[in-house]
Parts: C-alpha cells; structure tokens; sequence
C-alpha cells in the first residue's frame, strides 16, 4: 500500500507517495533518477548502494523508505555543494582512489560518516570503518590514504 513519505534529500524536501516497504534504493535509482547509488549484492554486504541517513552510512538496498520518513538522505549527487567537490570527492580524485569506480560513491559517503563521527582517525580506524565496503580492484591502500588526506583537509568531517 502507498504512503506518503515525507525527506529531505540532497537538501531539499520531498513528498513521494510509494510503498513504505520499498528499499531506499530503487527509490532513488527508479523514481528519482540518482543513478550514483549502485546496486551491489542487495543484501547489504557490498557496501555499494551507501548513502548518508542523518550523517550515518546506511545501506540503501536494506533501507526502507519508511526508515527515511523524516530524515535527511544524502547520496552522492547531493555532497558537493555550489560546484565544489566535497574533500573525500577531492582526495579520492586526488589520491585516484578508484579504478572502475562502481564502487567509489558508496565508499566516498562511508568515509563521510567516517569523518564526521570521528574527524582525526587513525589508518587502523579508516581501514575498520571501510572494511564492510568492497572493492574488487583493488584501490584499498589509495583509498585509505585518500581518506586519511581528506581528513586533514579543511571542510573534510562536513556534509
């Protein structure tokens, strides 16, 4: 049954009238049009389908839009603000912490959450905090110091 679900997202309200059951992530793929969010596994093991709900990284594909109502979603389309990449987008870029880059946007917003919760990490708590996102290219060593620089970047803990 449809309800009316009410979030911000990429910081402007929306109103959607879906089935509250729906994951968050066919939502923004099928409805919205944010390809940026990918589906990996659908099982929430990837950590490709990443997306910021109230600052916390949260796995889109076990997200249901009933969990949003109310809360402000993030996705990759909405980090950078008036045409400035956000500094995880800038050190990622920087660092080239990606190689096919499927799974980039999902570890760019877990390692926001990251530096919002914890601004100063060690290499030991960007590699825990990373551990549930996978990469199949093998980009982690660049990834880790993209983070570590991101970290050191004025703007790096903001959303």
């Amino acid at each position: 049954m449809k309800e009316r679900i009410e979030f911000t997202l990429n910081g402007a309200r929306r109103t959607l009238l879906v089935d509250d059951s729906r994951p968050l992530l066919w939502v923004l793929r099928t409805d919205l049009g944010l390809t940026g969010t990918k589906y990996g596994c659908g099982i929430g093991l990837c950590g490709s389908c990443t997306v910021l709900v109230d600052n916390q990284a949260v796995r889109s594909c076990q997200t249901s839009m009933a969990e949003v109502a109310g809360k402000n979603v993030t996705t990759i389309e909405g980090l950078a603000k008036n045409g400035a990449l956000h500094p995880v987008q800038q050190a990622f870029m920087e660092h080239d912490a990606l190689q096919c880059g499927y799974c980039t946007p999902g570890m760019i917003l877990q390692a926001v959450a990251l530096l919002h919760a914890n601004p100063e990490p060690t290499r030991e708590e960007i590699i825990d905090a990373m551990e549930g996102n996978l990469c199949r290219c093998g980009a982690h060593v660049r990834i880790v110091d993209a983070i570590r620089a991101a970290s050191k970047m004025e703007g790096g803990a903001a959303t």
